[in-house]
């Protein structure tokens, strides 16, 4: 990161979205496996919201504005708060609330810090593995758990997409020329796994998964996930293969070939 050219410290903002990360866990502890009710929120469908969701989000915001009071904060709870001097948080509460009201442990706390050129560090936290993915865009990316903290990388050598693991969140969720060409992605892929919300990403990070392909998402669903994945070498974008980080149309991938192989693919499905 060229810290000259950025409102971005690379080493202290990436402690201080630590510090988000740690305000939310009690939080996310507390109502992880309780039987709380979820809500829906106005619209079609069931998109859920939870008083987790809430209490995280507004615990963040507090504290940055407690401390960095001219930063912006996008989240998807509460109303856009615009930034003053270049730099803005965004927020995903809980990434996978539908996975938190089944007690699963697939969601994660989503923080991200962007400026003019997009998201620049992130962390992907689980706080009930006690998991936290940090990265540092197109630098490094490290999985922390208790007190072994290490870098990570995605897997080496998967160039096409017979080899891949493949995920998505939900492929339900694809619909017309999406879903045909999410299907013939799937069915030549050599494993699939679905149901992972942000985790599959970091998964991808640390080496497991090779390739996740997804559709519908908000800014606040993918900016955290840019610094993680190419921090750990990673490839993440539009099906048009341009910046994925206000939303929309995400494919990531473990290696440009695959990467390349997959927008192939998905050229004619782009939105």
């Amino acid at each position: 990161m060229n810290l000259k050219a950025s409102v971005i410290s690379s080493v202290e903002d990436l402690a201080f979205a630590e510090r988000l990360a740690d305000a939310a866990r009690p939080i996310a502890l507390e109502y992880f496996r309780a039987g709380i009710a979820a809500e829906a929120k106005p619209g079609e469908g069931f998109d859920p919201v939870t008083v987790a969701d809430r209490g995280i989000e507004a615990r963040i915001r507090a504290l940055i504005t407690q401390n960095h009071p001219l930063d912006g904060v996008l989240g998807e709870e509460e109303a856009h708060t615009a930034s003053q001097n270049g730099r803005t948080w965004v927020i995903d509460p809980i990434d996978g609330t539908r996975a938190f009201i089944a007690g699963l442990p697939t969601w994660m706390v989503m923080i991200a810090l962007s400026d003019a050129q997009g998201p620049r560090l992130s962390v992907l936290d689980q706080p009930f593995t006690g998991e936290r993915y940090t990265g540092l865009a197109n630098e490094a990316a490290w999985l922390e758990r208790g007190s072994d903290k290490r870098r990570i990388r995605v897997r080496q050598g998967v160039r096409v997409i017979e080899d891949a693991i493949l995920s998505t969140t939900d492929p339900g969720l694809f619909f017309g020329r999406e879903a045909d060409a999410f299907n013939q992605i799937a069915a030549r892929a050599k494993v699939r796994r679905f149901g992972l919300d942000a985790y599959g990403y970091a998964a991808l990070a640390v080496g497991g998964i090779d390739l996740v392909i997804e559709s519908g998402l908000k800014s606040w669903d993918v900016a955290a996930l840019a610094p993680v994945v190419t921090g750990a070498g990673g490839i993440i974008t539009d099906w048009q293969g341009g910046p994925c980080h206000e939303g929309g149309q995400v494919i990531a991938a473990s290696s440009q070939a695959l990467h390349a192989a997959a927008l192939e693919c998905l050229s004619e499905a782009v939105a």
